[in-house]
């Protein structure tokens, strides 16, 4: 008996009580999923390269670094010349637009609270992709298991018409 789990991977659906049609209702339905999954984890993976890029900036600041020039943006695609005053002083977005002063330690801990955060989303939503995979997997084999039943029967009939006639 063909079985897929749930939208959350609970229940289980018997596939072979099914349609075709229904059948191909519910593949829609995991495939449109999987997409949407698929889109989750690239939004995860760049968010976390940002993170890591972020660690990387301030991985590089030191004592020495106040008084280096930079380029600080003004917007995604505008920058002014500026100049540390305080490397140990950081101006960190916390989300929705806040923004807290920490030192270099502070940031780096921040960062990797937000990345191991980032981490662990990725993994759960590759495990919810696996099992979406293994649905659509079972939906196929189940379709087409109904369509060799539907092609066996109608050689049958054609069988059966021949004997007659």
């Amino acid at each position: 008996m063909a079985e897929a789990g749930g939208p959350q991977g609970g229940s289980a659906i018997n596939l072979d009580q099914m349609s075709l049609e229904e059948l191909n209702q519910v593949r829609q339905q995991e495939e449109s999923r999987l997409q949407a999954l698929s889109s989750r984890y690239a939004q995860l993976r760049a968010a976390a390269a940002r993170l890591n890029a972020s660690q990387s900036a301030v991985s590089e600041l030191s004592p020495a670094s106040e008084g280096k020039e930079v380029m600080v943006p003004l917007t995604e695609s505008v920058y002014v010349p500026g100049k540390i005053r305080d490397p140990n002083k950081l101006l960190v977005e916390i989300g929705t637009g806040f923004f807290v002063e920490k030192s270099s330690k502070e940031t780096n801990a921040f960062l990797d609270r937000k990345l191991k955060l980032c981490d662990s989303n990725s993994e759960n939503v590759t495990k919810i992709i696996q099992v979406t995979q293994q649905n659509l997997e079972s939906i196929n084999v189940t379709m087409q298991g109904k369509m060799m039943e539907i092609r066996a029967r109608q050689e049958g009939q054609r069988h059966q018409a021949a004997v007659e006639g």
